[in-house]
């Protein structure tokens, strides 16, 4: 009874999600396995018959790929009269980490995935990885085309504003590092690993500005210590 009652609680798992990302897509999925592959945790530890894993990754670097040529055409077409440095930084925007992640986030995502134990315990880049999958496994499903037409009816038109994008910072790391050498000032990042209490927290960034510290931050990689520390500097210097 125990094994029927597994079966029957995956089968009624898998059919609850399909129906959610039917309503959330538009259609009927094709390859059901492969979408609900792209909402597999690795701690999920499932494997097909040749030992290979079945979670998210491999369709999440798919989805980077795909997202990324889209987007390009996408602005291509929308913005005629952008010369190819517009472009670029329209794109680097709208394809950040931080933007997938609130995407995600608001496409709720998250309550789909498929893991063992709390879901609480992933960082906030879980939800653009699932989103980055999810358009993996569309672009598998419905080919480019399809997938280009799913997106800008799911992605763009809800998410995407290019005019509030435009006034939007990619990177505050960059934006101080061009301020600075215009202005000729002298600017130094201090970034080194974090032994403190908190085992999320590895690396601590410290921002001097002619010598003085301006701005601190601790995080979980060394490129988002610095970029919050580069946000707080940033604010700090138009206060």
């Amino acid at each position: 009874m125990k094994f029927i009652s597994k079966i029957w609680s995956k089968k009624s798992a898998d059919h609850l999600l399909f129906l959610k990302l039917k309503n959330l897509l538009g259609y009927s999925l094709k390859n059901k396995n492969l979408y609900r592959a792209a909402f597999t945790h690795r701690s999920m530890n499932i494997r097909n018959e040749h030992g290979v894993p079945l979670n998210f990754e491999r369709l999440e670097y798919l989805g980077d790929s795909v997202l990324s040529t889209i987007v390009s055409r996408y602005l291509f077409e929308k913005l005629p009269e952008a010369n190819e440095g517009k472009l670029t930084r329209m794109k680097s925007k709208i394809v950040s980490r931080e933007k997938l992640n609130f995407i995600g986030k608001e496409m709720l995502l998250l309550n789909l995935l498929i893991c063992s134990g709390s879901k609480e315990k992933f960082g906030n880049d879980i939800h653009g990885n699932i989103l980055e999958a999810l358009i993996g496994a569309i672009f598998i499903d419905k080919g480019y085309e399809g997938c280009k037409k799913t997106l800008i009816r799911v992605f763009f038109k809800p998410y995407i504003d290019l005019d509030s994008i435009t006034n939007t910072v990619a990177s505050y790391k960059s934006l101080l590092i061009e301020w600075s050498q215009k202005n000729k000032r002298n600017l130094v990042f201090e970034t080194n690993s974090d032994n403190g209490k908190d085992p999320n927290i590895n690396y601590c960034c410290k921002i001097l500005l002619d010598n003085k510290v301006r701005a601190k931050s601790r995080d979980i990689t060394k490129k988002k210590a610095e970029e919050k520390a580069a946000k707080r500097a940033v604010h700090l210097l138009k206060k």
